[in-house]
């Protein structure tokens, strides 16, 4: 029959890997939210680039509206000039035909200005239409798998339950006592002896207690300084001689 050190440390490898499994398990949604609101910041960005380049092409539609305007003003101007009957008049009419000239080589510039424009801005949504599927489907399969993992660490994690509900059963009620409370205190319960010191708090362990340790085969012994079980690694202990009752602090 297994010692309760024995089933201890197999308790505790079996707490670290619930602990494990826990911490994907509520790690792995907030991964999903954060990838998702990236996903949907990128969404955001190219619906913006997308309404620039409706607002080029609006902006283009007003100044081609404008010049279409002038055209027709110089047209009806040319006509009144041709009918004018001062040379006063006839000045006065080229006056107003070349200030419409100018205003459409003005806005025609404009016109150049936003279909270079545009033209940049197409660019940057094909790139980023095409980055997006690209993510899109990336994110998919990213929260496929965190979905499956989910499934899988759950159902591991029942197992692992299971079997720790049944080392408990087999511990000693003191043994039990001990390693919930330590463990709740310091994070962890059972710990090596390192040489001569404690593997978790290296506080230096009387040779007595040493030797009560080694010779322990019931029951469980704990460090005079942090209070976690210690355990002599099967490469340093001496085979065991007699019994010794569960000792709370040596």
């Amino acid at each position: 029959m297994p010692s309760d050190i024995s089933l201890a440390r197999q308790l505790q490898d079996l707490d670290e890997r619930i602990e494990g499994l826990t911490r994907e398990i509520d790690g792995l949604p907030r991964h999903v939210a954060a990838i998702e609101a990236q996903l949907a910041s990128h969404k955001q960005q190219l619906a913006q680039s997308r309404s620039e380049v409706e607002n080029n092409a609006r902006d283009r539609r007003s100044l081609e509206g404008q010049v279409g305007d002038l055209n027709r003003t110089t047209s009806r101007l040319q006509d009144q000039m041709n009918s004018a009957r001062t040379n006063e008049q006839f000045r006065a009419f080229q006056h107003e035909i070349q200030y419409c000239r100018d205003r459409i080589d003005k806005i025609e510039d404009g016109i150049l200005e936003k279909m270079e424009e545009a033209e940049t801005l197409q660019q940057g949504v094909e790139k980023a239409e095409a980055a997006l599927r690209v993510e899109s489907a990336k994110v998919a399969e990213e929260v496929e798998r965190a979905k499956q993992r989910i499934a899988a660490d759950r159902s591991e994690r029942k197992r692992r339950q299971a079997e720790r509900d049944d080392l408990t059963s087999r511990l000693r009620s003191r043994t039990l006592q001990v390693y919930e409370r330590v463990r709740k205190a310091r994070g962890k319960a059972v710990a090596p002896v390192v040489g001569e010191t404690c593997g978790a708090c290296h506080f230096r362990l009387r040779p007595k207690f040493l030797q009560d340790l080694r010779l322990i085969l019931d029951g469980v012994m704990t460090c005079e300084s942090c209070g976690l079980i210690m355990f002599i690694p099967s490469d340093d202990a001496s085979p065991p001689s007699e019994s010794a009752a569960i000792r709370g602090n040596g």
